[in-house]
């Protein structure tokens, strides 16, 4: 399964959590623990992580306490997974050569590749600001094109929408309404 570790999951609630933020004062890692429902401990490491490497700016004393390094519109979601996991990449060939000993005679070495890099890009293209905005983004509509995501009412969250499928074997997409669980179908194009 591909997925993110809760490090990461959690650091980029965290940078969410500070994205939203009214206020211009700084966060410790007490009060990101509560608002976000996190282990103080975790919060404390990934907080410390994210300032290590430049998306947090830390302040020190009584009134300390971490605050966003950039605008959110100018951290993408590929650097935040990139500065807490790692290079993106599905794998070990598609992070960087000679990483894998099979590679030389993987029969998948290159759609992998290019699977990983399609993934990065679209990373790339969605924003710290795109995940908090309070409606949806267009960041995501080349995606809901490709994947016929029904709305949800306005609703941020892209979780529950991504449960349509393709069926090579019929020609027909099958697309879930996630408010009431009914299923659709419609041909694919030629």
């Amino acid at each position: 399964m591909f997925k993110l570790s809760k490090t990461t999951d959690y650091g980029i609630v965290l940078l969410a959590r500070l994205a939203r933020s009214a206020s211009a004062e700084p966060q410790n890692a007490r009060e990101l623990a509560a608002s976000s429902d996190l282990p103080v401990p975790m919060v404390s490491k990934v907080l410390k992580a994210l300032a290590k490497e430049g998306l947090l700016v830390s302040h020190r004393g009584s009134k300390g306490g971490y605050h966003l390094a950039r605008d959110p519109a100018a951290l993408t979601v590929a650097e935040m997974i990139r500065v807490l996991e790692g290079p993106v990449g599905l794998t070990d060939c598609a992070i960087g050569p000679a990483l894998c000993e099979h590679e030389t005679m993987c029969a998948v070495r290159e759609p992998w590749q290019l699977i990983s890099r399609v993934v990065e890009e679209a990373l790339e293209e969605v924003t710290l600001a795109d995940l908090v905005r309070g409606g949806p983004s267009p960041a995501f509509d080349h995606v809901r094109g490709i994947l016929q995501i029904e709305g949800r009412g306005g609703a941020s969250s892209i979780g529950p929408e991504l449960t349509t499928g393709a069926h090579a074997d019929t020609g027909l997409d099958t697309t879930i309404n996630p408010d009431d669980g009914s299923r659709s179908r419609a041909s694919r194009p030629h």
